[in-house]
């Protein structure tokens, strides 16, 4: 669609990845979702197009077990996956949907976009690392996989080029054992950004801890491992 006046913008909303990608290569249109967050990114009165509304695209919705992953549609919002019955070892993820705004953020905020805004301060990012998250990207030119570790690259700022869509998160299921938790320290305790932010994820077998994920958030320009710490914490005898 196209509106005209004083100004003009073109928006698009299909309903098929493969629109979505061929518009997005010939466009280079702002990606819209939840767009919880897209006012305070763009830093601009209005939302000069052109405009991809990817909130149609069933095949950017929903979680399902497939082939050894857990697949986390980009465009499934935190309420779905706080609904969601998942393992223990998602204790975590689900702590951070509940601290992501209100509730209104929560049913409209998506899981790809807290990745693609790359805040340093992003909640998932600390649990989606200690569950050894990988992130699928697609575009005209094909699809590939990385390391949340290697999709973001900075402060704001993320391995995703012009023409390519975060389609997915995937989970592998040798994450999905023992149980996690997740802190955030602010300001106060709810609708809040993080100051400060832990996720733990710890594999316990007869009292010994066989397997350990620890990430902090909001300490540096991206969440990090403490690879020495998860060390530390397994028992090699």
């Amino acid at each position: 669609a196209t509106v005209s006046g004083a100004w003009s913008m073109a928006y698009i909303r299909p309903d098929k990845l493969d629109d979505a990608l061929d518009w997005l290569a010939t466009e280079q249109p702002l990606v819209m979702a939840g767009c919880t967050d897209i006012y305070p990114t763009r830093h601009t009165p209005t939302l000069d197009g052109p405009l991809l509304d990817i909130t149609a695209i069933d095949e950017l919705r929903g979680i399902e077990m497939k082939d050894g992953w857990r697949r986390f549609g980009a465009a499934t919002n935190w309420r779905e996956i706080l609904q969601t019955p998942l393992p223990a070892s998602y204790a975590m993820l689900k702590q951070a949907s509940r601290e992501i705004g209100a509730v209104q953020i929560q049913n409209s905020g998506t899981i790809g976009g807290n990745l693609c805004t790359a805040s340093p301060a992003a909640d998932s990012v600390p649990c989606l690392m200690a569950l050894d998250a990988e992130i699928e990207l697609s575009s005209v030119r094909g699809r590939r996989r990385l390391e949340l570790a290697k999709f973001l690259t900075g402060a704001r700022q993320t391995a995703l080029a012009p023409d390519e869509l975060v389609v997915a998160i995937h989970v592998p299921e040798t994450a999905e054992t023992g149980v996690s938790a997740f802190h955030k320290l602010g300001a106060r305790h709810y609708l809040v950004i993080s100051i400060a932010m832990v996720a733990a994820r710890l594999a316990v077998d007869e009292g010994r801890v066989v397997a350990a994920r620890i990430a902090v958030g909001a300490c540096a320009p991206v969440a990090v491992r403490l690879r020495e710490l998860e060390d530390a914490l397994v028992d090699s005898d």
